[in-house]
């Protein structure tokens, strides 16, 4: 599948309009729905391929990928099938059972890990992800993302030391909508 390809099925599946409230608490004409893109094989597999290779591309040093719950657990295991690195899941918050856990996954202080991430708008989902990776211990300077909505995500993550790489900026999704 050709980026435009993939761009065009993300727009296809993906792309609604309507009155919504993103997980920022802004309103938006227009929302892109990861759980049709990332439930749908054919547009996982595809995007598991360019998240292992913007991975192997802008972290190259990456020991591990690193998905926050629930939306972009699937792209990490996606990419990390791809990549062959293993994965972490960042939990919102510690369980309060069993193991109490905020990250899932085998990983040790020190190493290297590149976030993984959906559809980035303020960029609070992915800000808190690090947060917790770093206060595990792990090192976390670069985020992929599958659509950057170029609202505020990108300066958001750059406070904290963080390059956002998207696959897709939301313009270019949009455009193909007018194509």
């Amino acid at each position: 599948m050709t980026d435009a390809e993939l761009r065009a099925a993300l727009r296809e599946h993906a792309y609604l309009e309507g009155d919504f409230v993103l997980r920022s608490g802004r309103r938006s004409r227009y929302y892109l729905d990861k759980y049709r893109f990332e439930t749908r094989p054919d547009l996982l597999r595809a995007l598991g391929e360019r998240l292992a290779a913007a991975v192997q591309e802008h972290e190259p040093e990456a020991e591990l990928i690193a998905g926050p719950e629930l939306g972009a657990v699937a792209l990490a295991a996606a990419a990390s099938l791809e990549s062959g690195l293993p994965f972490l899941i960042v939990r919102k918050e510690a369980k309060d059972y069993g193991t109490s856990n905020r990250l899932e996954g085998a990983y040790r202080a020190g190493q290297r890990v590149c976030l993984v991430e959906d559809v980035v708008t303020s960029g609070g989902a992915a800000c808190e992800a690090v947060r917790a990776l770093r206060e595990a211990g792990l090192a976390c300077s670069t985020a992929v993302c599958v659509v950057d909505r170029e609202e505020g995500g990108s300066d958001g993550l750059a406070r904290l030391a963080v390059r956002l790489r998207p696959l897709f900026r939301a313009q270019e999704v949009l455009e193909t909508a007018a194509n």
